[in-house]
């Protein structure tokens, strides 16, 4: 998710440098419904309830819909093109999901993209000029049919209980979706620090596939608890947020400093590939989603899912470094 103000700040820092990665393949990789030969050059994750691999970086679409077609086209297939494939949206992200459905309909991507999608409980609103006039309006299983007729899908890759207060009313449809091969994963959603003991508890508690959760360099609460679970259960993790929240841009806070010189040691040329490489270096976090629709901010946020990533010791040096200057 990424707020307008928060584009603006990234364009002012990022930094010009060479765009070009060191290959590097993950180790033991087994084939699934992403061709292995996809990450050849770049890192790749294997979802934990099924094997199937995915590359780490993909995107967050919630601007989409006010973007337009050219433009998302632009971005979905330059994602494509250097290997991205998880591209995550909502019923809320007004738009989106229709523009996303078009996009890849004329790219003929439909069936080579990883989509996710989310919804909410019944009677939740949605946003923008589409919205249901009142709660109660539209019920979750249309809210689903919706989202497949927008998407111009038969199924989704990844469907997602749409916030914390969805899971427990919308998790018996959720799982009828998978087992009817609707929704090929099913997972729940936070980007909340107050809310992850629920989300702790739902974790044990249902047979999930996918969490998305808050986590950054500047917000590392979540490495000491939620990650060790969902590695612990073999849930995969899908990242939000990964430059900060509402109010908390990581690329406000850095001013005019520089990316450090031993930054170069991992392949970070500039600081959204800094945030960027700290996250998807933690073994537990699947893929990330950061979300843009510019296309400079795409193409530098694939390059962070090249290369070398930072180990322990690099990443430690790394909180101690974004410690220093907050």
């Amino acid at each position: 998710m990424t707020r307008k103000s928060d584009e603006i700040s990234r364009r002012q820092v990022l930094q010009a440098g060479a765009m070009a990665g060191l290959g590097l393949a993950l180790p033991g990789l087994g084939s699934g419904t992403i061709a292995e030969s996809s990450c050849e050059d770049k890192v790749c994750r294997r979802i934990p309830s099924t094997g199937e691999v995915l590359p780490v970086m993909g995107v967050g679409t919630n601007r989409f819909g006010r973007a337009g077609l050219e433009t998302v086209s632009t971005v979905l297939s330059k994602m494509y093109e250097m290997g991205g494939r998880v591209v995550d949206t909502a019923a809320m992200y007004s738009g989106s999901e229709e523009v996303i459905g078009q996009a890849l309909k004329d790219l003929g991507l439909q069936d080579k993209m990883f989509v996710a999608t989310k919804f909410n409980a019944a009677g939740a609103q949605f946003r923008g000029p589409r919205a249901a006039p009142g709660p109660g309006a539209i019920t979750a299983a249309t809210s689903f049919e919706r989202s497949l007729d927008w998407l111009q899908m038969e199924r989704v890759n990844l469907l997602f209980a749409h916030f914390v207060s969805s899971v427990e009313p919308l998790m018996p449809l959720m799982l009828d979706l998978k087992q009817q091969g609707r929704a090929r994963y099913i997972g729940i959603t936070s980007v909340q620090r107050a809310q992850h003991p629920q989300v702790m508890e739902y974790m044990r508690e249902y047979p999930i596939d996918f969490l998305q959760i808050d986590y950054s360099i500047g917000n590392r609460d979540t490495a000491s608890d939620v990650l060790p679970l969902a590695a612990e259960l073999g849930i995969a993790v899908m990242v939000a947020v990964p430059f900060g929240g509402r109010g908390s841009s990581l690329f406000a806070s850095i001013g005019g400093r520089e990316v450090p010189d031993w930054a170069a040691e991992f392949g970070a040329t500039t600081w959204g590939q800094f945030f960027l490489k700290y996250i998807i270096s933690h073994p537990a976090v699947t893929c990330v989603i950061p979300g843009t629709t510019d296309l400079e901010h795409m193409i530098d946020n694939q390059m962070a899912g090249r290369g070398a990533l930072p180990d322990e010791a690099t990443r430690r040096r790394m909180e101690l470094f974004w410690d220093g200057i907050r």
